[in-house]
């Protein structure tokens, strides 16, 4: 288990903190965690403001594929993939490899990638619906936050059941007072967070000896 961020090739997206916060009622908190056209493609202030692809991934793609030495053939699974960006950036990025998703949203996996429709799977990441050890490699980003603490810690087992610790995830967190302020202004679906310590603490409860990150609000 190590702390290591596959995500650093990502473009850093510019929030406008003051505005969701303002704008952030309990109506609006609701109709984000459908995770339905709102959250995804409906005005900013309901979760993506437009979720397109545009490629991005693809480096990330990458250093997921360089870091557990992924090869044509082998099984990995995206837990919380949306419309599937990730899936498909790791099939661009290592042909042959067989890649796979899982979401809650109807919504997202009914405006996929054409690439991917076939390879995703309607679901709770909870509840996991494959045999033990049958992937390669789980990855689950900015998902698992989104149970309560409960439920993300069923989440982590199941994601330590498919991938044997061969697995990483990146939740919310924080390290100040100040970070934390930040991003409960901001937040919309998460139901558990904490520092990293709380998470580390989380992670062994879970039995979880997969990698890991954090995606904190600046």
């Amino acid at each position: 288990m190590a702390e290591i961020n596959l995500l650093r090739s990502l473009p850093r997206t510019k929030r406008n903190i003051t505005q969701r916060g303002e704008a952030k009622t309990p109506d609006v908190i609701a109709a984000a965690r459908e995770y339905g056209e709102l959250y995804f493609d409906g005005p900013r202030t309901y979760g993506y403001g437009g979720y397109r692809y545009d490629g991005r991934w693809v480096p990330v793609a990458r250093d997921i594929i360089d870091h557990f030495d992924l090869k044509p053939g082998m099984r990995v699974l995206d837990v919380g993939c949306a419309k599937g960006f990730l899936v498909k950036d790791l099939m661009l990025a290592c042909p042959g490899l067989e890649a796979f998703g899982l979401d809650i949203s109807h919504y997202a996996l009914t405006h996929c990638e054409k690439e991917v429709v076939g390879r995703l799977h309607l679901g709770s990441g909870d509840a996991l619906p494959f045999p033990d050890d049958s992937f390669d490699c789980v990855i689950s980003i900015n998902t698992i936050h989104n149970f309560d603490r409960a439920g993300a810690e069923r989440a982590l087992r199941e994601i330590q059941r498919l991938s044997g610790g061969r697995a990483f995830v990146q939740v919310d967190s924080y390290h100040t007072p100040e970070q934390k302020d930040l991003f409960e202004s901001w937040v919309l679906t998460a139901r558990f967070h904490d520092y990293p310590a709380g998470w580390i603490e989380l992670f062994a409860e879970a039995g979880y000896t997969g990698d890991y990150f954090w995606t904190v609000v600046e």
